[in-house]
């Protein structure tokens, strides 16, 4: 596997799995420097199977090893993949011009690739060509009423998750972790059942790749199954197309993930936010001004991103701006609900600056301290455990949200392992849920 270190880490490892008395606990370092504690539940050649707290219950996860810069377990490290060196931005070659619109053409800001665009291809079919290890123990276990010819658009007798795929997997599979490995199975059930139907077989395959994303962070199998759904050709849907882009980055060619989303004639909006997170903020601010510059388009979520990417690169005043942006924008006419849902996230954010951002942790007294911020369904409350001078623990405490896909473990690792909320991006599949759970942490923390 490119970038492997310790040749005889998977050796190791699977034997350190085997002969424990029960599952191992065990550090996991991504290569983005977020840490999860977990227990080591088995391994294969290409992932390894966790068990951690997600929003105050044990969730199974499988990590592909792509993600995954180490592991330690009893004190012994075992390195998976090398970080990226950091690397200053590269200037566009001498006689050449900028490309006219939001995104620059070139090479990428951030240093050296972890894969190069054959590998990550390579990984994307070979994983994606292959079942996960926990498939073959997963039931197909759904509701006998449910109606498998998945019928396109709304139903006659309005929507009923025990009757139409759509409403079972957004009511009962994504709410539910113990359900995500189910809703895998019944996508691929449904993949049979329709294999003479390609229009419908494009539908799953689509709804397959968003699972593999949103639920599993299986970035290489969502990125084969869009793939094999046409998306990377036809740019459609549009948020799934920023998705993929997404998937490159995370699979370890940033490259890849700009060079898609400069091809894209239509930006939307949510590249503003994998521009920042990829540490290309110039950009993700070019692409705000554009979008700026039309008054039709949609301002509140522009500004709000601008806001958000302003904050990820540490440009704490620029951030401020942006958000009073937001909050300027008048709450009138069709988008009146869609603007007041941004200007409550911005108010937060403001709120979350102005307490936290440039507070030092380290001067906390120990303790645990409460407090909470708006999430998509409501309040989202967390308890931060300080001990030390260090932030020992976040913990959500009490939420209504419903589709928070792994923003509820993967916010609270980040957190803690970059000690603050400076500098951490929201989980892209769940952001207005990962967003709350970062500013309520900034607003106990202020406490």
């Amino acid at each position: 596997m490119p970038g492997v270190k310790n040749v005889g880490w998977i050796a190791a490892l699977v034997l350190v799995v085997a002969s424990a008395a029960s599952s191992p606990a065990a550090t996991i370092e991504y290569l983005d420097g977020t840490r999860i504690e977990c227990q080591v539940l088995s391994k294969d050649a290409t992932s390894v199977t966790i068990e951690a707290k997600s929003a105050g219950m044990l969730v199974k996860r499988t990590i592909p090893l792509a993600k995954i810069h180490k592991v330690t377990i009893n004190d012994k490290v075992y390195v998976i993949n090398e970080r990226a060196a950091a690397g200053a931005a590269k200037s566009a070659p001498a006689g050449k011009s900028k490309a006219a619109g939001p995104l620059e053409s070139g090479e990428s800001a951030g240093g050296k690739e972890l894969r190069t665009k054959a590998q990550v291809d390579a990984l994307i079919d070979e994983l994606g060509r292959q079942p996960p290890d926990w498939y073959e123990a997963t039931p197909l276990n759904h509701p006998q009423s449910l109606d498998l010819s998945w019928p396109d658009g709304p139903p006659p007798g309005g929507w009923n998750n025990q009757k139409n795929v759509g409403q079972f997997v957004w009511d009962i599979v994504n709410p539910n972790p113990g359900k995500w490995r189910e809703g895998v199975k019944l996508m691929h059930h449904l993949l049979t059942l329709h294999k003479d139907d390609p229009a419908k077989r494009t539908r799953i395959m689509v709804e397959l790749g968003r699972m593999y994303h949103n639920l599993h962070q299986d970035y290489a199998r969502a990125a084969f199954w869009w793939r094999q759904a046409g998306v990377e050709k036809t740019n459609s849907p549009p948020g799934v197309t920023v998705h993929l882009a997404e998937c490159f980055w995370r699979l370890g060619n940033k490259q890849m993930a700009l060079d898609h989303l400069r091809k894209l004639k239509s930006i939307p909006y949510d590249a503003i936010k994998l521009l920042a997170d990829m540490g290309e903020a110039p950009e993700a601010l070019r692409l705000v001004e554009s979008i700026a510059k039309n008054p039709n388009n949609q301002l509140h979520f522009a500004y709000l991103y601008g806001g958000d990417a302003c904050r990820v690169a540490g440009r704490y005043a620029e951030a401020v701006k942006y958000y009073e942006k937001v909050l300027a924008i008048a709450a009138e006419g069709q988008q009146k609900g869609q603007i007041d849902r941004c200007q409550k996230r911005a108010a937060e954010s403001l709120a979350a600056i102005k307490l936290f951002e440039l507070l030092d942790v380290q001067k906390i007294a120990d303790g645990k301290y409460r407090s909470s911020a708006i999430g998509y369904e409501g309040p989202i409350e967390v308890e931060v455990s300080v001990a030390g001078g260090k932030i020992d623990a976040v913990r959500i405490t009490q939420h209504r949200e419903k589709q928070f896909y792994s923003a509820m473990t993967d916010t609270p690792a980040k957190i803690i392992a970059k000690q603050g909320v400076k500098g951490v991006d929201a989980t892209s599949s769940a952001t207005i849920t990962s967003e709350a759970i970062i500013n309520a942490t900034a607003k106990a923390l202020a406490k």
